[in-house]
């Protein structure tokens, strides 16, 4: 058996097809979504991506508007950013790319940013919406995976799902989304951490696997029982003598191993990365419309 891959890349694209029939619709009425990108610092990867979601914006038909401040940026100067984002009636939604050179200071940034501008779905006000089901901008990577499974046709209702991580950003939110109940739903949730004893238990009893950790190889071919479905959210860079960069990425998962086990996977890269900036530009446009009256 070989595993079937789920493209992430390919299904990111048939969700922007869709937003673009949308945005189209929008722009005839003299509506716009547009979306402001703040990013601090020259972090490689956080450059990466942000140039990869401004890409998509304009593939998109959206506005994207960054700002670029040095490292060096105090608090006062990001947040102030942030305020006139909030202001500008161009921007319907606001993405500070995380992390910040100060950490200490996201959290008080993430709040700064308007629940309706808020197209991380970081704020606590969309996060205690999302909790009870209630309508609010959903966080891009664990919709991203929540997508991934729908739109493969993988059943989640009634399924076991065994979620390798607990970050306010992947884990939690995702756990907490899977055990709703709706079309996406329906599913009991095991998360394990880095407290956990015997890990491998509660994998290898999962129907799907999500390995949301940030270590390589913390999902192995050993943790998962025959025909389960991997879901791989890590972004890795491992040393490789052999790439110009002189680096590649991985997941969390070992793919190579993983490959004749299990019965779809995602790979690293082109899984769930992509879907991560689809999702963005979904609530980017549902920002608009719920913001400027476009329905």
């Amino acid at each position: 058996m070989t595993a079937r891959i789920l493209d992430g890349k390919a299904i990111a694209e048939q969700v922007r097809s869709e937003l673009k029939g949308t945005v189209a619709g929008l722009t005839a009425r003299g509506i716009q979504p547009g979306l402001g990108v703040l990013l601090v610092g020259d972090n490689p990867a956080s450059r990466s991506y942000v140039t990869a979601k401004e890409r998509a914006c304009a593939e998109t038909g959206l506005l994207s508007e960054e700002i670029h401040l040095p490292a060096t940026a105090t608090r006062d100067q990001i947040l102030d950013v942030v305020r006139r984002m909030n202001e500008d009636n161009r921007i319907d939604g606001i993405l500070v790319q995380l992390p910040l050179p100060d950490s200490t200071i996201e959290q008080e940034v993430i709040e700064t940013i308007r629940p309706d501008k808020d197209v991380d779905g970081f704020h606590p006000v969309n996060v205690g919406r999302m909790m009870l089901g209630l309508p609010a901008f959903l966080p891009c990577t664990p919709h991203g995976v929540l997508q991934i499974l729908h739109r493969s046709g993988i059943a989640v209702d009634g399924a076991h799902v065994c979620i390798l991580g607990r970050s306010n950003i992947v884990g939690r939110p995702l756990a907490n989304l899977l055990t709703l109940k709706s079309k996406l739903g329906n599913a009991t949730v095991t998360m394990c951490h880095t407290r956990t004893r015997d890990t491998a238990r509660h994998t290898l009893a999962a129907d799907i696997v999500v390995a949301a950790a940030g270590r390589p190889s913390t999902l192995t071919a050993d943790m998962v029982r025959e025909g389960a479905v991997v879901i791989d959210v890590g972004v890795n860079r491992v040393p490789d003598a052999t790439r110009k960069s002189g680096f590649r990425l991985v997941g969390d998962a070992d793919y190579e191993a993983l490959l004749p086990k299990a019965g779809a996977i995602t790979p690293v890269p082109g899984g769930v990365g992509p879907m991560t900036i689809a999702m963005l530009l979904h609530n980017t446009v549902e920002a608009a419309v719920r913001r400027r009256g476009g329905r």
